[in-house]
C-alpha cells in the first residue's frame, strides 16, 4: 500500500528557495532571486526554464540543486527567472511574438539590458530574442538548446518521422483541436514515456526495493512531483514550434520570421556560453554548438561546457551545477559590472583546445550602465520527459571532452546543414531514482 500511494500521490512541485514575483503576464511570471545587497548597477541575469509541459521550478529543484541559486552565489547577484504559466482558453492562441513581448518588457523592467540564460526551449527562445534585439542582451548562455534541430542523432527523430511523414502536421493539429486549442502537457509526458517504457517499470521496481530508505523515497517524491505534474502549452505556439523549428529547421536556415522580421543569427555578437550533455539524447551537443558557427561573436568570447550527464542533468544535476554553471555564472558576472576591469579576456572553453589567446582576444571598451540603454523602437507584437537518471550513487565528476564542430573553422559563413526529420520535444523519457544499467554503463543519480 505504501508503494502504491508513493507512486500515485502527486502534488504540485514547489520552488525550493524564497523569491518574490515582481511581474506577471497571462503567460509567465517574473521571479526575483536577487541578493539583498546586489549592486543596482550590475546587469541583471534572467533564466528562461524549459517549456515542455512541466513546471518551471526545475531550475530551483531542491535546497542543493538550484541553478538560480548557483548563479546568485557565483556572482550574478541580480538574478531573476521566468516561470511559464500553463495555457488556458484565454491564452491558447498565444504565439512566439507574445513571448518576445514578455522578454522585451522584462529587459525594460530590469534596466534595458540583461544576461539571458536559456535551458532547452528557453535556450532557443533566448537566442531568437538576442538575434532580434542584440542591443538588449549583454551575454547569452544556452543549455541543451536545439539551435540546429537537424544536427546529431536525437532519440526522437524516428518518432517524428513516423508521426509527421514528409512534414505532415495532421496528427499534431488534431491533438490541439481535440483539446480546444491547447496542447496538454500529458500528451507530451505520455510521448516521452512511450519512447522508453522500460524506464517507468524500472523506476517503480527500484522504489519498491528501497521503500524503507527514507532518503530514496523523498528523492523519488520530489522528482515525480515535478515530472508527473504537467501543464498545457498554447496550441498556436506549439504547432509553430513543431513546424518551423523541428520540421523545417528554419532558425538555422535563416528563414524564421518572428515579429515580421527574419531572425538572423549573425546579428548576435555578445559573449556566448554553450552548455551540452555528453549523454543527452534529446539535444545532442552538435545542436547546441551550432550557434557558435552562425553567430558573429569572436571566438575568444565563446565558452563551451560539456557535462557528463544527460538532458535534465544540465539544469539541475550536481555535476553540472558544481563543475560548469559555477564557471559560466562567474564569467558572466565579470561581464556584468559597470566597469570592464574584471572581464574575462577569454571565456572557458572546457571540452576543447583554447580557441584564442589573450593576445588575440577582442579589445575591451568601457561598458555603459544598463540604465543608459535606450529601448529599441519595435512594432507591437502580433498576435521533457527528462532523462533524470537513477541509482543510489552519484555519477563521476570526471570530464570527458565532447565531440564538436570547431568554430575556428567557421570564419567564413557556413552553409546550412541539409534538412532532415526534426525533433518533437525537448525532454526524453523519464528514468528513475535508480534504473537498470548495462554491463558497461555506470549507474547514475536522479540528479543527472
Amino acid at each position: 500500500m505504501s508503494w502504491s500511494i508513493t507512486m500515485s500521490d502527486r502534488k504540485r512541485p514547489e520552488w525550493a528557495h524564497e523569491n518574490r514575483v515582481i511581474k506577471e503576464w497571462p503567460l509567465a511570471r517574473l521571479r526575483d532571486y536577487s541578493a539583498p545587497d546586489a549592486d543596482p548597477d550590475m546587469i541583471a541575469t534572467v533564466i528562461l526554464p524549459p517549456q515542455a509541459g512541466h513546471d518551471s521550478s526545475i531550475i530551483d529543484f531542491t535546497a542543493d540543486q538550484s541553478q538560480v541559486v548557483v548563479g546568485r552565489e557565483s556572482g550574478c547577484h541580480r538574478i531573476y527567472c521566468l516561470d511559464w504559466i500553463g495555457a488556458t482558453q484565454e491564452t491558447k492562441d498565444a504565439g512566439i511574438d507574445d513571448y518576445m513581448a514578455i522578454l522585451r518588457e522584462t529587459a525594460e523592467l530590469l534596466g534595458g539590458k540583461v544576461n539571458l540564460v536559456g535551458d532547452c526551449q528557453g535556450g532557443w527562445t533566448a537566442t531568437i530574442f538576442t538575434a532580434l534585439y542584440p542591443e538588449r542582451v549583454n551575454t547569452l548562455a544556452i543549455a541543451g538548446a536545439p539551435i540546429d534541430f537537424h544536427a546529431g542523432e536525437p532519440l526522437i527523430r524516428d518518432w517524428v518521422d513516423a508521426i509527421a511523414p514528409g512534414g505532415d502536421m495532421t496528427i499534431y493539429r488534431s491533438v490541439v483541436e481535440a483539446n480546444n486549442g491547447v496542447l496538454p502537457g500529458r500528451f507530451l509526458l505520455d510521448g516521452f514515456k512511450a519512447l522508453q517504457p522500460d524506464q517507468e517499470f524500472s523506476r517503480s521496481i527500484q522504489l519498491l526495493a528501497n521503500l524503507h530508505d527514507a532518503e530514496h523515497v523523498e528523492r523519488y517524491r520530489q522528482f515525480e512531483d515535478w515530472f508527473q505534474w504537467t501543464q498545457a502549452l498554447p496550441g498556436v505556439f506549439y504547432l509553430w514550434v513543431v513546424e518551423h523549428l523541428f520540421i523545417r529547421n528554419s532558425l538555422i536556415k535563416g528563414e524564421l520570421v518572428v515579429e515580421g522580421r527574419i531572425v538572423d543569427l549573425a546579428a548576435i555578437e555578445c559573449p556566448l556560453f554553450l552548455m551540452a550533455g555528453q549523454t543527452d539524447h534529446i539535444t545532442p551537443a552538435d545542436q547546441v554548438w551550432a550557434l557558435a558557427d552562425y553567430a558573429s561573436t569572436p571566438a575568444s568570447m565563446i565558452g563551451r561546457q560539456s557535462s557528463t550527464g544527460g538532458h535534465l542533468g544540465l539544469f539541475m544535476g550536481h555535476e553540472s551545477l558544481r563543475n560548469h554553471w559555477q564557471v559560466i555564472f562567474k564569467e558572466m558576472a565579470g561581464l556584468s559590472t559597470p566597469t570592464p576591469d574584471d572581464d574575462p579576456e577569454v571565456l572557458t572553453d572546457e571540452p576543447s583546445q583554447p580557441v584564442a589567446s589573450k593576445a588575440t582576444s577582442a579589445r575591451k571598451t568601457p561598458r555603459r550602465k544598463s540604465a543608459d540603454v535606450k529601448p529599441a523602437a519595435v512594432s507591437k507584437p502580433a498576435e521533457e520527459a527528462p532523462d533524470a537518471e537513477a541509482a543510489a550513487t552519484r555519477i563521476s565528476t570526471t570530464r570527458v571532452p565532447a565531440k564538436r564542430t570547431p568554430t575556428e573553422e567557421s570564419a567564413a559563413s557556413p552553409k546550412p546543414k541539409p534538412p532532415a526529420v526534426g525533433s518533437v520535444g525537448a525532454a526524453e523519457s523519464a528514468t528513475g531514482i535508480r534504473r537498470q544499467t548495462s554491463p558497461v554503463e555506470e549507474p547514475r543519480s536522479h540528479e543527472d
